[in-house]
């Protein structure tokens, strides 16, 4: 996406510095971009779940430290990929100073361009209703061609990365906080942000 022909702004590390909750918040409505085979697969973010690290039980740096999540305790932003159920990928951003491991799970997106392609790898016809590509997190990975042997450890605060979120000034809707969903520690805490009324949140 462009403005008058320049690159639209990519977040910088300073936007993910904050707590997770407070960075999902200024999350939503910005804009996830995937350089794929050439092309650029994009979509608003609509959903994000935060997970506080160490004082978070659903987090998965809770544990502490390991060769599995040791992105989460690096910088902030960069990707965290993670494999669950035997069949999905999750795409998650570290935030929060060094150390901290704060993490936020990408959820939903709107999707925006390259909308053929998402249906391709999602493995559905090209005209497919476009709720089906990035509606959840397994969805947006798969539809992004997101993995972790690929993208685990990508600083999306480059460019030049291939995987970035960009901010093209569109103005945040209205955001609900929810409970987190799909854990059983901590699924009180309502630490999952919306778009609220986007047809493209998870159900």
């Amino acid at each position: 996406m462009t403005v008058r022909g320049a690159p639209l702004p990519v977040l910088s590390r300073a936007f993910y510095l904050d707590p997770p909750d407070v960075v999902a918040r200024k999350l939503l409505d910005k804009v996830l971009v995937r350089r794929y085979e050439g092309r650029r697969l994009a979509g608003r973010i609509v959903e994000v779940e935060a997970y506080f690290g160490l004082n978070d039980p659903a987090a998965h740096a809770f544990a502490g430290k390991t060769a599995r999540n040791a992105v989460l305790f690096g910088p902030p932003g960069f990707a965290y990929v993670y494999f669950i159920y035997g069949m999905h990928f999750c795409l998650n951003i570290s935030c929060e100073p060094e150390g901290q491991s704060g993490s936020l799970l990408l959820r939903a997106l709107e999707p925006v361009e390259g909308l053929a392609t998402m249906a391709r790898l999602r493995g559905l016809a090209p005209d497919a209703n476009p709720r089906l590509l990035t509606s959840g997190p397994g969805r947006l990975c798969e539809a992004l061609g997101i993995t972790r042997e690929t993208h685990n450890g990508i600083d999306v605060t480059s460019r030049r990365s291939g995987l970035h979120v960009e901010d093209d000034g569109f103005p945040p809707g209205n955001i609900a906080e929810l409970p987190r969903v799909g854990i059983r520690k901590a699924a009180d805490r309502p630490l999952r942000f919306v778009i609220a009324g986007n047809r493209f949140v998870s159900r």
